[in-house]
């Protein structure tokens, strides 16, 4: 399914969904589901710019805190941190937000986020000569990527340092 807009927003339905606001498109995007008492997950899709942009920002509803993260190795040892800045999405490159990679974190989370739900998402861009524009989403929950959705299987996520969040792999 595929949804065409000239509005900086547009509702996604599904993960399998593609969604287009200006020049953004966003594609496969989902949201790990939570356990009671979890404070923190991530979201993931993947982003293309026609004319290139960068991913400045996010925000939910259901999140006291949304920041952008990128997961790296260092000396073999796996780290996760908040990217200043934001991120580049060069021009027609699809850029990956996915396990093990860059993604978003939804931080202090104001219920459980069940498997089958939908969450809101708004995502904050900036193209190149400055202007700003913002994709809002209704994101599913999924305990996994959805099938047909690239993750990287290589690289488990671990989101222990974010408070109550249990280690998860990919499958």
């Amino acid at each position: 399914m595929k949804f065409n807009t000239l509005m900086s927003s547009v509702s996604l339905a599904a993960a399998a969904c593609v969604a287009h606001a200006g020049a953004i498109e966003v594609d496969n995007a989902w949201v790990r589901a939570t356990v009671k008492g979890q404070q923190a997950t991530g979201a993931f899709m993947t982003l293309t710019a026609k004319e290139g942009a960068r991913l400045v920002g996010a925000s939910s509803p259901v999140a006291g805190v949304s920041q952008l993260h990128q997961m790296t190795m260092d000396a073999g040892v796996m780290k996760m941190g908040e990217v200043k800045g934001g991120l580049d999405l060069p021009a027609g490159k699809a850029v990956a937000l996915k396990s093990g990679g860059y993604h978003l974190m939804l931080l202090d989370l104001k219920s459980t986020l069940l498997k089958g739900s939908s969450v809101p998402l708004t995502l904050m861009f900036k193209d190149a000569q400055g202007g700003e524009s913002k994709v809002e989403l209704m994101v599913p929950v999924a305990a996994v990527a959805p099938t047909g959705v690239a993750h990287d299987r290589s690289a488990p996520m671990d989101h222990s340092m974010h408070g109550n969040m249990p280690t998860s792999k990919a499958p």
